[in-house]
């Protein structure tokens, strides 16, 4: 299970698309309908696409699935695709877990959508790689599944067998990957305009993450230090001045900051600093050397090289994606 994995194609690619008992009806429709309609030059479908599941009937949230097969899809099929399961689902059975076992033993390629890497991981298939699922849960993986390196920011993971993808549309993200992967960008680009869908989308998962403010227990020391940095982030802030108000020493304070935030003050700064700019790009006109200003950054090119770092995409095109409509 490495990035030195590779899939040749002979005849029709089998791809298995494995529903549990309260699965994401949107993550399941993903596959389904990427693979199944997609098409090689000459009009034919490359894609045997088989929907499987443990039991002949699964519930979603909304309706009951048929599935056509059970889990010995699982033996035959060259891709097996595991969609995300609600927070009411039941953890997988054993028998489930046996199977994308199996499979991945095999050699077959298995790929998630969204927090379909929980059930990858319980099977121990992400253990000692990258991976990555909806923004929301990265934090629950992590901690669940210490062995999994978790990376939040990004739209999938291609680990070469095993591939992971962030929530929502980042499915049709990793299915149009894998048409490339297995049929090539023009096929890949044909299937991307079928589903409206650009085939590469700029920056990663990161630039839909809410920028939260690191929590600090209400009434400590620093709440009232954190709310005067709110309050004055278009000014020079140094670590002096933070230190003083709180008055402790530059040493005792840096300390104290990192064991109630797990950050250090200056991060702690620069993350503010980009939640407000997005505010600003989000609810005004204001160009963006008017924002660096009102933000607190040096120069609207530091502004443009810290807002990229951390967001994944430039201030214009966060605008251009995330600007509120306005009459």
């Amino acid at each position: 299970m490495n990035g030195g994995f590779s899939f040749t194609v002979s005849g029709m690619h089998t791809v298995a698309v494995l529903v549990l008992d309260q699965v994401v009806a949107a993550d399941m429709a993903c596959p389904v309908d990427s693979f199944g309609r997609a098409r090689l030059a000459d009009g034919r479908n490359p894609y045997r696409v088989r929907v499987c599941a443990p039991e002949p009937q699964v519930a979603s949230e909304a309706f009951t699935i048929i599935a056509p097969h059970g889990l010995e899809a699982l033996r035959d099929a060259d891709t097996v695709i595991v969609p995300g399961c609600s927070e009411a689902a039941a953890p997988p059975a054993p028998e489930v877990l046996d199977a994308l076992r199996a499979a991945a033993a095999a050699g077959t390629r298995i790929a998630s959508i969204c927090t379909g890497a929980f059930i990858l991981a319980e099977a121990g298939l992400l253990d000692g790689l990258r991976a990555t699922t909806h923004w929301v849960a990265a934090d629950l993986l992590a901690e669940r599944f210490p062995r999994v390196d978790v990376q939040p920011d990004v739209l999938y993971v291609d680990n070469g067998q095993i591939l992971t993808s962030a929530g929502a549309a980042a499915g049709m993200d990793l299915c149009l990957h894998l048409i490339r992967r297995d049929f090539g960008s023009a096929v890949a680009a044909d299937s991307a305009r079928l589903a409206v869908m650009p085939l590469e989308r700029e920056g990663g998962q990161a630039q839909f993450i809410v920028q939260a403010r690191p929590p600090v227990p209400r009434g400590s020391l620093l709440e009232p230090v954190l709310k005067w940095i709110e309050d004055h982030l278009a000014q020079e802030v140094t670590l002096a001045q933070l230190a003083a108000r709180s008055g402790l020493s530059e040493r005792t304070f840096s300390r104290r900051f990192r064991e109630q935030t797990g950050t250090t003050p200056l991060q702690w700064l620069l993350r503010a600093r980009v939640r407000r700019a997005q505010f600003l790009l989000e609810t005004t006109d204001h160009g963006v050397e008017r924002i660096a200003a009102q933000a607190g950054f040096g120069s609207p090119t530091a502004f443009r090289e810290r807002f990229k770092r951390v967001v994944g995409v430039t201030p214009q095109s966060y605008r251009s994606a995330f600007r509120a409509n306005r009459s």
